[in-house]
């Protein structure tokens, strides 16, 4: 028998916002987290601009100073959005809790993982010598280290998957831990993804396949679906959601935010950073999540788009929504919340699913941040600058990846 999936925390680290309060209220008002880079010389660097966490301490978050000095600022914001999560969801698995740690899984990942580590010890090696390569560089870099440091700290001894499939990273994670506990193998997870890549290499290297905004105005650079756009901005960040199985959410009383109820999971097989032109396969994916969800034309319906102002991206997507969901893609209530944020990369999904059950919530439709110049080809409901109140029942989040991943994930509207 499949069971019922509901969320229960939420957890956000981000260029407008380190709780979820605060990133919510901004991207409703379309604040941009874009600016300078301040953490590191810019004047070598093809691009100069981007969406850094701001005043952030780890502290806030029960994370210890020399945790968060040792590791790589991944794991730290993993660390720091899943500490809000599991606190807003009032799960526990220590000695009298409320979860058994066995049947507690972490479904966390990164696309890239301690970038900055690996940087930094790979200038030790060539400029120092072997000998002084820390012997933390390993456990500080892999990709996975943020979901087992997250197990650790909450002692979720049941199933713990990190994902990395690039920009659908976190929106697979949320997708795979779904299909956990509707299947049967956990009572919650922590599910989400985290990335913090802005150093010199990645800039240049994204910068150098030409996937990055060379736009010099900070405020005017993270264009969804904008006819002037020319690139994503990348950004940093983390986000996590406590996914849970309804009856034991009810069971021990806690406060039900959205119900989980899709998912779709394609890949392009057409190129290893070019979407698919004809949005076949991205269709694919969102029409999965939304039969999974038993969606139908009298659903009031919300797509959080991945939306990245790319020039591929946004008018592939345009034309998989209208495959994916026929004349109902004209009356859909759509948005980019990266004109607000930038891209995450594999926190992208995360912090745009979080979005996604925040809307359904409050019926409110966060807007496209900067579309004052709307792209010809993306001729939908793109909710530019403004918000809007709408009796919202189901919402889908779809993220898409180098690689040809595509993600989507459905939620619906929990009326008790």
């Amino acid at each position: 028998m499949n069971k019922r999936v509901v969320v229960t925390g939420t957890g956000v680290i981000t260029p407008v916002g380190n709780d979820v309060q605060t990133y919510w209220k901004n991207i409703l008002e379309g604040v941009c987290g874009i600016g300078v880079i301040n953490s590191m010389p810019v004047d070598d660097l093809p691009v100069k601009i981007a969406g850094e966490v701001k005043d952030f301490n780890p502290a806030d978050y029960e994370i210890e100073a020399p945790f968060a000095r040792k590791q790589d600022k991944f794991t730290v914001y993993a660390v720091a959005a899943a500490w809000q999560a599991v606190k807003e969801s009032g799960i526990s698995s220590a000695e009298g809790g409320n979860i058994d740690p066995l049947r507690f899984g972490v479904y966390v990942g990164s696309g890239i993982g301690g970038f900055t580590t690996q940087m930094r010890e790979t200038e030790k090696i060539l400029n120092e010598g072997a000998k002084w390569v820390s012997p933390l560089f390993i456990p500080t870099m892999i990709s996975n280290i943020a979901a087992g440091n997250i197990a650790i700290r909450n002692n979720a001894c049941g199933p713990c998957l990190p994902v990395v499939t690039a920009c659908a990273t976190s929106t697979h994670a949320i997708g795979e831990a779904f299909r956990a506990i509707k299947h049967g193998y956990a009572d919650a997870v922590i599910a989400g993804g985290s990335e913090a890549a802005i150093i010199p290499l990645a800039i240049a290297g994204f910068a150098n396949a030409k996937a990055l905004s060379k736009s010099e105005d900070p405020n005017y650079a993270s264009l969804p679906f904008n006819k002037n756009r020319g690139g994503f901005v990348m950004s940093e960040g983390a986000a996590m959601l406590v996914l849970e199985e309804y009856e034991h959410a009810v069971a021990r009383g806690a406060e039900i935010i959205a119900e989980v109820c899709g998912y779709g999971n394609t890949c392009d097989a057409h190129h290893v950073t070019a979407p698919r032109p004809d949005g076949v396969t991205q269709a694919a994916a969102i029409r999965q999540a939304l039969d999974e969800a038993h969606y139908t034309s009298d659903d009031v319906l919300y797509i959080n788009a991945h939306g990245t102002g790319t020039a591929l991206n946004d008018v592939c997507e345009t034309q998989a929504f209208k495959l994916a969901l026929g004349e109902d893609a004209y009356k859909a209530h759509i948005s980019s919340t990266k004109g607000s944020t930038g891209h995450m990369l594999g926190a992208a999904g995360a912090v745009e699913a979080v979005a996604s059950v925040l809307a359904l919530k409050h019926g409110i439709v966060p807007p496209t941040a900067n579309l004052d110049e709307i792209e010809p080809e993306c001729d939908l409901n793109y909710t530019p600058n403004t918000p809007v109140e709408a009796p919202l029942t189901i919402a889908v989040s779809d993220s898409l990846g180098f690689g040809g991943h595509n993600g989507c994930v459905a939620f619906r509207r929990y009326d008790g």
